[in-house]
């Protein structure tokens, strides 16, 4: 079933639909950094595109766009991710990966691409459902962690596998040309947001790594011995980039059970 936005798991845990923040009190047409609620954070785009992260900070800045109960206009600077797809991109079939997700046209890098979009889960059904997978079975479910500046870790677990949108049929690469980025609107359940990590062509296969790497830190000798230990659960890459891993990405958490 296609729905271009999150909903509630089977589970209910979560409902991505609830509206918990405010609105911004702003009666302009657009948003301005420090003035707006929404903004104290900072300016999060520059003419439709991501702002970059600064390097010296060493982590990427929560992303909050005006909500629905915002005063100001649709056509306000901070509504991007909310807005959906702006682009034609086409489903098609790889050579390798099964199915794969390109763009028809020209992608500016820093702009939003799509999202990845299904049912929003809570941990135990995420696991429940993460088991009851055979070897054969191709896993779509998603487990995004934001490392918070006071230890703590925020999980969100998404399943477009009976309910979602295109950014099911996005393969991974170990040299991608997206990179996701969790985005808040309505509430704390966070929209996973693919942006253009660099100018992209018409035609080129769209592709995010699946370990969320491309803003981190390089993976460690003690992960990579670790991965390694594991390669006989993991599935065979097919991205073709120079630094090709071999593997897919793998996080065992879920595949343990408690």
């Amino acid at each position: 079933q296609y729905s271009p936005d999150n909903v509630a798991g089977g589970d209910g845990d979560v409902d991505p639909t609830e509206i918990t923040f405010p609105g911004c009190s702003c009666i302009t047409s657009s948003c301005v950094v420090h003035v707006c609620s929404c903004l104290c954070r900072g300016e999060n785009y520059t003419s439709l595109c991501l702002r970059p992260t600064d390097e010296e900070e060493g982590y990427a800045r929560p992303v909050f766009e005006c909500n629905t109960m915002c005063q100001c206009g649709e056509s306000c600077q901070n509504r991007v991710v909310q807005r959906g797809l702006q682009f034609r991109l086409e489903v098609f079939k790889t050579e390798k990966k099964g199915w794969g997700l390109r763009t028809l046209e020209f992608i500016a890098k820093g702009r939003f691409v799509c999202e990845y979009a299904g049912e929003v889960l809570g941990f135990n059904e995420a696991r429940r459902r993460i088991l009851a997978q055979t070897s054969k079975d191709s896993n779509y479910i998603i487990a995004v962690r934001e490392h918070l500046h006071s230890g703590q870790i925020m999980e969100t677990f998404v399943d477009p596998t009976y309910v979602g949108n295109i950014g099911r049929f996005l393969n991974h690469s170990c040299e991608p040309n997206l990179f996701m980025v969790p985005v808040r609107v309505d509430s704390m359940v966070p929209r996973l947001a693919l942006f253009a990590a660099t100018d992209i062509s018409a035609g080129e296969e769209l592709s995010y790594d699946y370990s969320g790497r491309f803003h981190n830190l390089p993976i460690t000798n003690r992960e990579q011995k670790s991965l390694e230990e594991e390669n006989r659960w993991r599935k065979p890459c097919y991205c073709g980039s120079r630094t090709c891993a071999s593997f897919l990405p793998w996080d065992s958490s879920l595949f343990s059970t408690p």
